[in-house]
């Protein structure tokens, strides 16, 4: 499926967040218990493309764009934190009705559901974190600077998306990401309003979001899918997730740097489906 495709196929709901009203769209497919996917930064839901199909077929899978990112909500003025976008989540899920739902997450969407896991405990059936933030794990350098003010002023959109493709050749493990990636990764940001909202969510990166978080609150059963070779998320974050929550096991994945849903999707899928799918 290529980036036109998932954005034609997204559904939008409002959500409050702080008193504003903010859109958030979001990929919705199959019946039964809700998996909720979430992205990171610099990405977007499209991230997910590859993974949910086969959960699709035994579970409801709702994949909504944080807001500031995607096709939801970027319009300047609102703020798109950790704390922000679990506020998101809370209202996302209240809107579509949803019980207890199983969460899978990616970088800054993984600091989200690590927070909404240990404040909603019971809500929370099962829970995955991908190469998440956490403890003061982050920001990485990358994010710090784009999240300077002068970036909007001294950047152009062509720029950023230079920007963006030489971030995610450097960072994937093969060093060779494919067109439909790195399209369905860049077109969200190629805006001045996409631009200035892509510089806002980076300075939003707080890190007392995630070290306010006591891990041990979450008694969901919990996977940390990590790709193994992750410079930005390193994978000694992940053992610190697995000793402090009470049910946890920790998957590395060999020649998966921080994309591990990209380097390594087979394995991610099989890993992924067996953690949610298997246990009936």
């Amino acid at each position: 499926m290529n980036y036109d495709d998932w954005r034609s196929e997204q559904e939008t709901a409002t959500v409050s967040v702080d008193g504003h009203e903010l859109e958030v769209a979001y990929y919705d497919e199959g019946s039964g218990d809700p998996v909720l996917f979430l992205h990171g930064i610099p990405t977007n839901s499209f991230l997910w493309r590859n993974v949910v199909p086969p959960i699709s077929e035994e579970r409801r899978v709702i994949v909504p764009d944080m807001v500031g990112y995607g096709n939801s909500s970027m319009y300047d003025g609102f703020d798109r934190s950790l704390r922000a976008q679990e506020v998101m989540v809370d209202e996302l899920v209240e809107t579509l009705g949803l019980d207890a739902v199983s969460l899978v997450g990616h970088d800054l969407g993984g600091g989200v559901f690590l927070r909404y896991a240990a404040h909603n405990p019971d809500a929370v059936d099962r829970l995955v974190l991908s190469n998440a933030v956490a403890y003061d794990s982050w920001p990485v350098p990358f994010i710090t600077e784009l999240g300077l003010p002068s970036t909007v002023e001294e950047t152009s959109v062509e720029e950023l998306r230079q920007m963006l493709e030489e971030t995610f050749v450097d960072t994937l493990s093969s060093g060779d990401p494919s067109s439909e990636f790195l399209d369905g990764m860049t077109t969200p940001w190629q805006s001045e309003t996409g631009l200035t909202s892509l510089v806002r969510n980076a300075v939003a990166t707080n890190t007392s979001h995630t070290t306010e978080i006591d891990p041990g609150a979450v008694s969901a059963e919990t996977l940390l899918l990590w790709g193994a070779d992750d410079e930005l998320q390193a994978i000694e974050y992940a053992e610190r997730l697995r000793d402090d929550i009470a049910d946890a096991e920790l998957t590395g994945l060999d020649d998966a740097t921080h994309w591990v849903m990209e380097d390594r999707p087979e394995a991610y899928r099989e890993e992924l489906s067996a953690f949610l799918l298997g246990a009936e």
